[in-house]
Order: C-alpha cells, then sequence, then structure tokens
C-alpha cells in the first residue's frame, strides 16, 4: 500500500471522471494509494479542504497558509489552533519560505512561518513545508521555532544534500515528488540514494509535477505509484519494499492519520 503524502484535491482535473472527487479517489485506491493528505494553503480553502477530507474516506488534510499567499491574508495562533482540532486535521501548512516567486512579503512569511511551527509545538502536530530558494532562513527558522519531538516535513523536495542533511538533523522527514523522475533532476536522485529509508516520503503535490510519463499532463493521487515505483529503482530496492517502508514513515510523522484509515 501506499500513501499520497502532500496532494491538493480541491485543485485537480475532475474532467474524467464526470467531476466528482470520488472517482479520482477511487481511482488512487484502485492503485494501491490507501490514503491521502490533502494540503490547506489559504485562509479561502482551509474549509473546503476539511470538508473534502471530512467527507471522502482515505483523505486527511493539513491547515495553513502557503508563503505565496500570506499577502492575500494570515491566520492568527487562535485560527490554527481551532483548525487544528478539526476530525480529520493531521498537520499543520502548507506554510514555509518562496524567494523564488514572493521576495516583497518576505517579512510577513517569516511571521507566518514561525507561528505554524510555534503551533505545531503546542498541538503535537508535524509541519508541511515548503521551501524554495530561502535554504538558510528556512533551516533558521525551524530552528528557532520548531519542535524537534513534532517536526514535520519539506514537501516537494528540490535542494540538494546539504539542505537535506540539515533538515534531517533537525528531526525532519523529506518528501519527493514526480520532479525526481525528470532528466534534469540528478540533484534530487542524489539525496533519495543518500537518504535514510526510515525519513522518506513520496508525493503527487497534484495537480502539479506529473511524473514521467505523464509529465505535462494533469496530476492525481493515482500517479503517485510511478514516483514510488521510480524512487525504488534509484534506490535499488524493491517496490514493494519502498511502499511499505514510506508508508510506515508517514503513520509515524503523521501520527493522527492511522485512526481515520479506510475501513
Amino acid at each position: 500500500m501506499l500513501v499520497d503524502s502532500h496532494c491538493h484535491l480541491d485543485r485537480i482535473n475532475l474532467t474524467p471522471y464526470d467531476g466528482e472527487l470520488t472517482g479520482a479517489i477511487q481511482a488512487a485506491h484502485a492503485r494501491g494509494i490507501q490514503q491521502m493528505l490533502c494540503i490547506g494553503i489559504s485562509l479561502e480553502n482551509i474549509q473546503t479542504v476539511i470538508d473534502i477530507a471530512q467527507q471522502h474516506p482515505g483523505v486527511v488534510a493539513s491547515v495553513g497558509v502557503h508563503p505565496c499567499d500570506v499577502k492575500e491574508g494570515t491566520a492568527s495562533a487562535e485560527q490554527l489552533l481551532q483548525w487544528s482540532q478539526q476530525p480529520k486535521v493531521v498537520a499543520l501548512g502548507e506554510t514555509g519560505l518562496d524567494y523564488h516567486y514572493e521576495t516583497e512579503s518576505k517579512a510577513l512569511q517569516h511571521e507566518s512561518f514561525a507561528l505554524h511551527l510555534e503551533v505545531g509545538g503546542k498541538t503535537g502536530l508535524p509541519v508541511v513545508v515548503h521551501t524554495r530558494e530561502a535554504r538558510d532562513d528556512t533551516i533558521d527558522l525551524i530552528k528557532a521555532h520548531g519542535s524537534l519531538e513534532h517536526a514535520g516535513v519539506l514537501h516537494c523536495f528540490t535542494e540538494d544534500w546539504d539542505m537535506a542533511k540539515r533538515a534531517l538533523d533537525l528531526n525532519y522527514y523529506i518528501s519527493i515528488s514526480g520532479i525526481v523522475t525528470f532528466k534534469n533532476a540528478e540533484q534530487i536522485r542524489d539525496v533519495v540514494r543518500k537518504m535514510p529509508i526510515d525519513r522518506l516520503l513520496v508525493e503527487t503535490d497534484s495537480p502539479y509535477l506529473a511524473p514521467v510519463p505523464y509529465r505535462g499532463k494533469p496530476n492525481e493521487p493515482r500517479y503517485v505509484r510511478e514516483v514510488a515505483e521510480f524512487v525504488a529503482e534509484v534506490r535499488g530496492m524493491a517496490f514493494e519494499d519502498l511502499a511499505q517502508q514510506t508508508t510506515d514513515n508517514f503513520y509515524r510523522l503523521f501520527t493522527r492519520a492511522k485512526q481515520y484509515l479506510p475501513h
């Protein structure tokens, strides 16, 4: 069995499923994906994400504000705490830093990221972190405001081994997306080879970043199998072993998620 540790079910293309999200979720289940973590990214979509998780077996949710969305509104500690108590919410985020698309909002990004990290420590929930072109600041903020015991994950990892190792030293997990299958992604494959197997997760980040052979097409949770198969090949291990290990890792990090497994 597999878990898609990061997807945006409120954004995926449902045309192949007659507009019904249930169809996309069932298609994932049919390929052995037992659970999906649907990610909150803004004040606007958090309730939608919670509703999706609560309405669909095999889906859990995270709640938070993405660094590229902070200008439209940031969450307060009270809001994060309130959302975190909702059924099927298993994580905070997606939060973090993005200096590629957003440079004017750096101070606001820092403030929002620090708050998510602090609430994560208070609630015991792991934090889903987006980081792009902000290596040192990401690590520094995690050190200053994060919890070693209740850490989190650097999702859709695209950085180098040095960045990965610094995150691992802070008890973070690393999640690999379909980018690992791209020809120019040798840096990510190097991280995949060197990583301790007990800190590795796989994801789609759907509807974005579909893996080869679907690159350029809309991504969806069922394609996490292609990601996992490729990662297993890079590591020189059996797919079944990689699937089991990444699933075990997911439930070790997102401890609340196991109680919501579909029967």
